[in-house]
């Protein structure tokens, strides 16, 4: 599971050949003890939860990141090297 992003305690992180159980792109995002799964496309929680604020911080990234998100994707889906991105400041 390589993290791709960690910003406000939170870890964003995309599992290679991972689009059989929720079928679209997301990530995964773990806050302490809690996890999150986000559709990339809408910036939705699919499953999990955590916290209001942090769910909004999460939201917000994936806004500005989308298309950066979109191309890891792509790569993990294949099996391929995935790349970092920019933290939210």
């Amino acid at each position: 599971m390589p993290v791709i992003s960690m910003f406000y305690g939170l870890i964003v992180s995309l599992y290679y050949l991972d689009n059989k159980q929720h079928h679209l792109p997301h990530i995964h995002v773990r806050y302490g003890e809690m996890e999150g799964v986000f559709a990339i496309e809408s910036g939705d929680l699919l499953e999990g939860k955590l916290p209001k604020g942090k769910t909004k911080l999460v939201s917000a990234w994936i806004e500005i990141h989308r298309e950066s998100l979109m191309a890891d994707w792509q790569l993990a889906v294949g099996g391929q090297r995935i790349f970092p991105i920019e933290p939210l400041k």
